[in-house]
C-alpha cells in the first residue's frame, strides 16, 4: 500500500487539534477550578466564523480582523479555548480589586485569564510538537465568543491549525479594504 501525504494531511491536522483539546484541559489551573472550555471548528462552520469576523470587522473598524476572517479559511480547523467567569475567591488583588466581592461586574478574575493562558500555551505546544503550524487569534475568538460556541465563556481564543509548505498565519499582508 501508498499512502500519499496530501491524502491524509487533513486528517492528520484534526488528529492534532483533537490532541490539542486535550492538551489544553489538562493544562494546570491556577487554583484547580476547571472553568475552560475547548472545542474544535470545522467544515462549513468555518465560512460562518469567518463572515462573523467580517462583520466585526465593518462593525470595530478594526481591518486585521478583514485580515484574519480570510486567514482562517486556509485553516484546517480552528480550536476555541475560552473561559468561564469566576472568581476565585482568593482575594489576591491581581485583577485590580482589593477583594473578590468588591470587583467591579465585567472585571474578570485574573486567574481565570491566567488559566485560559496556561491552556492555551499547552495546545500550541503540542500543535509544535507534531509539527502543526498555528497562530492564537483573539479576532476569531470574539467572533466565536458572539456566535456563543462556548456557551458561557466571557474570554475567547481561536488557534487556528495548518500543514501546509508554508504557515499561511505569518508574513500576512494587511487587508486594504476600506470600512
Amino acid at each position: 500500500m501508498i499512502l500519499n501525504e496530501r491524502d491524509t494531511r487533513h486528517e492528520q491536522v484534526l488528529s492534532v487539534g483533537r490532541q490539542m483539546m486535550i492538551a489544553a484541559r489538562t493544562a494546570p489551573k491556577g487554583k484547580g477550578v476547571d472553568i475552560i472550555e475547548i472545542a474544535m471548528v470545522g467544515g462549513d462552520d468555518m465560512k460562518v466564523l469567518s463572515d462573523k469576523m467580517i462583520a466585526l470587522a465593518e462593525e470595530n473598524g478594526m481591518k486585521f480582523f478583514l485580515r484574519d476572517a480570510d486567514n482562517i479559511l486556509s485553516a484546517e480547523c480552528v480550536i476555541l479555548i475560552g473561559t468561564r467567569e469566576q472568581a476565585q475567591g482568593l482575594n489576591c488583588g491581581h485583577c485590580g480589586f482589593a477583594t473578590c466581592a468588591g470587583r467591579t461586574e465585567g472585571v474578570p478574575c485574573a486567574l481565570n485569564s491566567i488559566d485560559v493562558g496556561i491552556a492555551i500555551g499547552s495546545a500550541c505546544a503540542t500543535a509544535a510538537d507534531n509539527r502543526v503550524d498555528t497562530r492564537v487569534m483573539f479576532s476569531a475568538g470574539l467572533a466565536a465568543q458572539q456566535l456563543d460556541w462556548l456557551p458561557g465563556c466571557q474570554m475567547v481564543f481561536a488557534i487556528p491549525l495548518s500543514a501546509s509548505s508554508k504557515n499561511p498565519f505569518f508574513d500576512r499582508k494587511p487587508k486594504q479594504e476600506t470600512l
